[in-house]
């Protein structure tokens, strides 16, 4: 029997950006000391998502930095921060835009033109999937499902906000209007009870 030869991989892996030495402002850290009491001292990595949504609204993003801060913070390893920052999508491993756009790209919003969306987003930008216009005001992203099939194609901004019902001849004006009136222009999401 002949066996073929062994064929080895590049790792596809891409490192986050190193970054400026990170450190909490004074009130993120006292958030942070806060959100830590909520395990026991044992448990203290539980809180490490708290930590990384602490380290991206105050920097944007999660540099390799941060992730050594958030792990001397928490008492784990470097690794371990890199993995929950590499598992989770809503994580940025690279500075972005004022305004992520994330078009959602699962089966409701692809059947009702995600993807022209997304086309529509790259015309309009002059980007594509992955990048951040010149100006560091837009990234676009594809998303999975944004649990909003009803009102499909949906757009979420900046991991929070919501623009549904989006359609490709309206992302021009749409962009436009996010420019000139922040995330005020945007329709929200009808899921969300204030």
């Amino acid at each position: 029997m002949d066996y073929a030869p062994a064929r080895f991989h590049r790792s596809q892996r891409q490192l986050a950006e190193r970054g400026e030495p990170f450190a909490f402002s004074p009130e993120n850290q006292a958030t942070f000391d806060a959100a830590v009491t909520h395990y026991p001292p044992e448990r203290r990595k539980s809180a490490i998502l708290d930590a990384l949504y602490l380290v991206q609204g105050q920097q944007g993003y999660v540099s390799r930095a941060s992730m050594r801060f958030v792990a001397q913070q928490l008492g784990c390893t470097p690794a371990e921060v890199e993995d929950v920052v590499t598992y989770y999508v809503m994580f940025f491993q690279r500075p972005v835009g004022t305004y992520t756009l994330a078009v959602c790209r699962t089966l409701s919003c692809a059947l009702n033109g995600a993807e022209q969306v997304t086309e529509a987003f790259s015309d309009t930008l002059g980007i594509g999937v992955g990048q951040t216009d010149p100006s560091g005001t837009f990234t676009l992203l594809e998303f999975e499902c944004l649990g909003a099939c009803d009102r499909a194609p949906v757009v979420m901004v900046n991991n929070d906000h919501w623009q549904e019902r989006l359609t490709p001849d309206r992302v021009p004006e749409f962009v436009e209007d996010l420019r000139v009136r922040g995330l005020a222009a945007l329709s929200g999401c009808h899921h969300k009870v204030e």
